[in-house]
């Protein structure tokens, strides 16, 4: 919706006349350094201040709400307002890379399963991501798939033996597609190089990692220690390990050694702004060779945040023989932690 749209009549929700709306001195006010709604007093008429765009006001929330109070200063009264922000489709599924280079050894077995990077969408609900697709081809199909927290992403699935000899690569087209009206997509290159044999493949001594860091772990600290082992000699038996596929956020908060497999902090972790992060390594041999495995990180809360205090208002004077009771100032607190470390008391 446009600026100047209409909101609503809080008026008439209120069972008032525009003209006890005035005379009332009513006024709207954000909860928030934003204000995003304007109140006629004349007519009671809540309007925009300016468009609305759901994905920057709520980027990690399907559900969106915007707050604000109608505050009457004759006599004092302050009422709380909801306005839900309803998702349109406005945005298509957009995969990190246009192109995703796939190494598998010509050996594998039949229904060999290799993840792919998962698109986002930052629209929600139907409106967002919903499922894949793949080019027609002799070799893959393709297997949807739904991490713990809900996001979906594909594998490709082994169908018919890879001969390097008689084809290198295998080009494949990955589409995303959500579920508005009309649907939106995005697209990707899917290139399989076919890789030539070697004995063994690296195997990790978990396939889940999972680990609890505080967020306000230093940069350098140690989340965890991924170890895969190759039973080969040489060059065929060292092993590197890196990150095939992470997302922006994470990778500028977590560094994996490609030696010892150490993954460290790097950036500052955030409870408020993700609880988990989802990562995957990969141990690669001289070969070529490789596997993956799982690292999930939780993130542990700490008490890092302050209350923050909004005065909505205050009575610049208040007569002498005023009663006990009367209203003097009203104020609100909220705190971004969470449990007990965002939970409040107010004292004077």
């Amino acid at each position: 919706m446009a600026r100047e749209s209409l909101v609503g009549n809080v008026a008439q929700d209120l069972g008032l006349s525009p003209s006890q709306l005035a005379a009332r001195k009513a006024r709207v006010v954000s909860e928030g350094s934003e204000q995003h709604f304007r109140l006629d007093p004349h007519s009671g008429v809540l309007t925009l201040t300016e468009t609305l765009d759901r994905e920057r006001i709520c980027p990690h929330s399907e559900s969106c709400a915007l707050l604000f109070q109608l505050f009457f200063e004759n006599p004092v009264q302050l009422i709380r307002g909801e306005v839900e922000v309803r998702d349109v489709n406005d945005h298509s599924p957009v995969f990190p890379e246009k192109e995703m280079i796939l190494e598998i050894l010509e050996t594998a077995s039949i229904g060999s399963r290799f993840p792919l990077e998962a698109a986002r969408d930052k629209d929600v609900g139907i409106n967002g991501l919903q499922n894949y697709s793949l080019s027609p081809n002799s070799h893959f199909s393709l297997a949807p798939e739904k991490g713990e927290n809900g996001d979906k992403y594909a594998e490709l699935v082994l169908q018919r033996p890879l001969d390097r000899e008689e084809q290198r690569e295998v080009h494949l087209v990955l589409t995303a597609t959500d579920g508005g009206s009309p649907p939106r997509s995005g697209t990707a290159q899917v290139r399989v190089v076919v890789l030539d044999a070697n004995d063994n493949v690296p195997v990790f001594s978990r396939e889940v990692y999972e680990v609890r860091v505080a967020e306000n772990s230093p940069p350098g600290q140690l989340v965890v220690r991924v170890s895969a082992a190759d039973p080969d000699e040489g060059s065929n038996g060292k092993v590197r390990y890196t990150f095939p596929q992470v997302s922006s956020g994470s990778k500028q908060l977590f560094t994996l050694n490609p030696e010892n497999g150490e993954i460290r902090v790097l950036g500052n972790l955030d409870y408020e702004e993700a609880k988990s992060h989802k990562l995957i390594a990969r141990a690669t041999d001289g070969g070529g060779l490789y596997a993956h495995c799982k690292v999930h990180v939780e993130v542990l809360d700490v008490n890092d945040n302050a209350p923050e205090i909004a005065l909505s208002s205050v009575s610049a004077s208040i007569p002498e023989d005023a009663p006990p009771r009367t209203v003097v100032a009203l104020l609100s607190v909220r705190d971004r932690d969470s449990g007990d470390n965002g939970r409040t008391e107010c004292a004077i």
